[in-house]
């Protein structure tokens, strides 16, 4: 009973982590310069990232061990020392995003400055994660972003023309402005494919307690809960397309998003754009601060663990605290916040092969998993996403910033 809980859970917690600040940033620039066109890259990252959620998930299972101590012990201490650095500098920028999301959410909602409520944000964050458990960070902040199922009742109450989104579920070339076509493309994919859930995941069923039992919750959270994020990331992409694409807006602030939902909620749509954002970027903010204790703690073989106290495992905990704090300061210095989101995520798109790269050689080693090794398939599909994503990175991102 216990194990399927957990699926429901999971299927709420996707809210904080595939669902996030890189998801809205996106999802509604997508829908406003591209229509439905960008649909496929959601579709494609979401296939990506089910399963390489399902392998990290099965890994710890089996083996016991989290994806970054399997890594290490693997590989050893240089290769996760490179990977370490180069992903707790990105997490890094993905928490500064994160906090910056929920700044701009409560500056639409108070008309105070966004610079201004950083370091308040990152105290409540950091206060959660000192106070808190587990079960509260995975699954308790992110059961407020149901308010996000509002982006799914505005795309049937504002009337889709659904043959035209379909055809947006097929890649297709960009029949204007390719350079930015491409940039969000992968920043899409960077941020559906978020190498931070996958630490994140893969660490939290180590401190739950995952064994070979949990194999078959594990397959249902992966597929049930992407697929739940996937679709309220698609739903803001459409409604993003039927809002604000024919009025010829072309989002490069937040405020301008919180437009998509007036017209079907005309009392309440500015409110549930803003909670949504708030709660999504609240709740992702949580897990990559987390995640980037995770990985410190484990490379470096110390005490971690959420559910340990502060005093049990002090540096796991100082690691939180600087992150938060350190992160929140480019917030301060007036660093845009949809700007920094939308650029990280392609940044993003760019590391994913020093994640998906080892776990794919760990889940294909019996010595990890036994006989629950991959299958051709799943390891060909992620192959190819990786390298398209990759490839596309390092074209699309200097293009872009060359472009701006």
């Amino acid at each position: 009973m216990k194990k399927w809980l957990q699926v429901g859970l999971g299927i709420v917690t996707s809210i904080g982590g595939y669902l996030d600040a890189g998801s809205f940033a996106t999802a509604v620039q997508a829908g406003a310069a591209f229509r439905f066109q960008l649909l496929w890259t959601l579709l494609f990252g979401t296939l990506c990232m089910v399963g390489l959620i399902e392998m990290a998930g099965r890994l710890a299972a089996v083996s016991k061990h989290s994806l970054r101590d399997a890594l290490h012990e693997r590989f050893g201490f240089p290769f996760s020392f490179l990977v370490l650095c180069i992903g707790v500098l990105l997490d890094f920028l993905v928490l500064a995003s994160e906090i910056g999301g929920v700044c701009l959410a409560v500056q639409l909602a108070t008309g105070i400055s966004f610079r201004w409520w950083a370091l308040p944000v990152a105290f409540v964050t950091w206060l959660l994660l000192w106070k808190g458990t587990f079960g509260i960070i995975q699954n308790g902040v992110s059961v407020l972003g149901l308010v996000t199922l509002a982006f799914l009742v505005a795309v049937f109450r504002t009337g889709i023309p659904w043959h035209q989104a379909a055809a947006g579920l097929l890649p297709s070339l960009p029949v204007n402005d390719p350079a930015h076509y491409w940039f969000i493309t992968v920043s899409i994919l960077g941020a559906t494919i978020s190498p931070y859930m996958i630490w994140f995941y893969s660490s939290g069923a180590i401190e739950d307690r995952w064994d070979e039992s949990y194999l078959g919750a594990n397959r249902a959270i992966s597929v049930i809960g992407m697929g739940f994020g996937s679709s309220i990331s698609m739903a803001i992409l459409i409604v993003s397309a039927l809002v604000l694409h024919p009025a010829g807006i072309r989002v490069d602030r937040y405020e301008q998003g919180a437009l998509i939902l007036t017209g079907t909620f005309p009392h309440w749509g500015f409110l549930f754009f803003t909670a949504s954002l708030a709660i999504a970027s609240f709740g992702a903010a949580l897990q990559v601060a987390l995640t980037l204790a995770y990985s410190v703690a484990q490379v470096f073989g110390w005490t971690w663990g959420e559910d340990k106290p502060p005093r049990e495992s002090g540096r796991f905990a100082l690691v939180y605290t600087a992150a938060i704090f350190l992160s929140s300061l480019l917030i301060v210095a007036g660093v845009e916040p949809l700007r920094l989101t939308v650029l990280t995520m392609a940044l993003v798109a760019a590391s994913l092969p020093l994640v998906a790269v080892p776990l794919l050689l760990l889940m294909n080693d019996r010595e990890y998993v036994g006989k629950h090794t991959n299958k051709w398939f799943g390891n060909a599909v992620v192959i190819v996403v990786i390298a398209f994503a990759f490839v596309l990175a390092i074209v699309a991102v200097p293009l872009e910033i060359l472009g701006s």
